[in-house]
């Protein structure tokens, strides 16, 4: 495809939040008019700050950012901030202009129509569901037509039929996107290329070409650099054994070997910083803590018709070693079904008493945002054991910087491997997962559903992700949009 004139252009930029830990180190690239590319790189790394660079919500240290002259920036967040969840439809979308629309109906009804989501016009954020909020930040972001588009994990939460919805209306969009996403399949559908980010040299490089190709010609990058950086080692230690030798002799050896001294260092200084390969996850479990009884007993649920609960009998029980699936459109009730349930509001789907329940929320509001790492996981120790805590943290890439950062610095990611790393230390009778694949890194949902898998405890499980749910053998479907 043939692209314009450039639209963005980063120039030598450095940025940090702690000038001992760098985000961005003299990051060069550039965007052209109607490219559609993907930031790519390891969860916290710092792709979410490249968007709040462009935005002008962060200022680089050194280096400059130039925007073309007048060009317009829209921009659709992984989550609605919680300041607006109480916003009416009507006042979140006013709010997306600088002046008051006086014709702001036509234009909801315009992009809520391309997202395809029914919004009226009085109901409040906080009663939508995960899908249907996501749906509203894209809209957000679209109304105002922007030059450049940013997508921050617009994938999230979307249905099948969603996504499908949402890819090709980036294939059509005929102007400039940039997109933040794990999942490969949708971004290898409509971008052109790729600003992979790397969070070990804190540098990004630019790539031309579809998804896939990109990764497999970094992956293919990083191994020619490790067998350069190989060589090289082997150079340096052959001549350090000769220096060695020739040092501990007299006249023109000594000589030599200060030559070959100088030449080895220079060896050192030479060496190719090799790009790490995103880190995966290793292995862990989910031990279940006993219990003889039913877990969950279910004789009723509500689900959305119309904008209307409606309450639908069932007859399902859910027992240790015993999995069921909640499936359903967006907006049918399933993140409201699992909340009300977790809180002991749901009359009809009734958790045993002494039931220890680990909860995944797909907007991570169970945990608390003033707390750090190492409270989080202190609370699930009978006896707080520190060494204990850093080694779980960093078994989920959390490693001993993190450990005492608040949640709410952490990136989207990193509070989805909190979870887990929260799970593993809890040892839950029951899991109730809503969305556990949101944010996360694709190289570690195999992982994770290998842990899940092999989980003996009782498993409530809404995902729209269909190849991480393939991964783990579920018993028994609740389908609320066929109820």
């Amino acid at each position: 495809m043939d692209h314009g004139d450039v639209i963005l252009r980063f120039q030598d930029v450095t940025f940090h939040y702690d000038p001992r830990k760098p985000i961005l180190k003299t990051v060069n690239f550039s965007v052209r008019e109607h490219a559609k590319l993907t930031i790519m790189g390891q969860n916290g790394a710092g792709k979410s700050t490249i968007f709040k660079l462009i935005t002008g919500a962060l200022k680089p240290q050194e280096g400059t950012i130039h925007a073309k002259r007048g060009v317009s920036i829209g921009i659709a967040k992984q989550v609605i901030p919680p300041a607006d969840l109480d916003k009416t439809v009507l006042e979140f979308f006013a709010g997306q202009f600088r002046e008051k629309k006086y014709d702001l109906s036509r234009h909801i009804a315009r992009v809520t129509d391309a997202v395809h989501v029914k919004a009226p016009h009085e109901k409040k954020l906080r009663a939508f569901s995960g899908g249907q909020k996501a749906r509203l930040l894209l809209a957000s972001a679209l109304i105002t037509e922007p030059d450049l588009l940013l997508l921050d994990e617009p994938t999230n939460n979307l249905d099948s039929q969603g996504i499908d919805h949402l890819t090709q209306f980036l294939i059509d969009y005929d102007k400039t996107c940039l997109v933040i996403s794990h999942d490969a399949n949708f971004l290898n559908c409509f971008t052109h290329g790729v600003l992979h980010l790397d969070g070990h040299t804190q540098t990004v490089t630019q790539y031309e070409g579809d998804y896939f190709d990109v990764v497999e010609r970094i992956r293919e990058q990083i191994e020619r650099e490790q067998r350069q950086n190989a060589r090289m080692e082997k150079d340096i230690l052959d001549r350090k054994e000769k220096i060695n030798f020739f040092s501990h002799k007299g006249g023109k050896m000594r000589k030599l070997a200060s030559k070959m001294r100088k030449a080895a260092e220079e060896d050192e200084e030479n060496k190719v910083e090799v790009r790490r390969e995103e880190k995966t996850i290793p292995p862990f479990t989910i031990d279940a803590t006993e219990y003889p009884k039913p877990l969950v007993m279910i004789s009723s649920v509500t689900v959305m018709k119309d904008h209307e609960p409606r309450k639908k009998k069932v007859d399902m029980t859910v027992r240790r070693r015993h999995r069921l699936l909640v499936t359903g459109p967006n907006g049918i009730g399933k993140s409201s079904l699992l909340e009300a349930m977790a809180a002991g509001r749901e009359k009809g789907a009734v958790i045993a008493e002494g039931v220890k329940v680990g909860y995944y929320r797909q907007d991570f509001s169970g945990l608390p945002a003033d707390k750090t790492v190492y409270e989080i996981l202190a609370d699930e120790m009978e006896m707080s054991n520190q060494q204990k805590i850093y080694e779980v943290a960093a078994r989920f890439l959390l490693p001993g910087d993190k450990v005492q950062t608040k949640v709410e610095s952490l990136s989207e990611g990193q509070k989805g491997l909190l979870c887990f790393a929260r799970f593993h230390l809890q040892k839950p009778t029951l899991l109730i997962l809503d969305e556990p694949t949101n944010h996360i890194n694709f190289r570690h949902l195999p992982v994770i559903a290998e842990a899940i898998n092999a989980y003996e405890g009782g498993l409530i499980l809404v995902s729209h992700d269909t190849e991480f749910v393939g991964r783990i053998e579920m018993h028994q479907e609740l389908d609320l949009g066929a109820l």
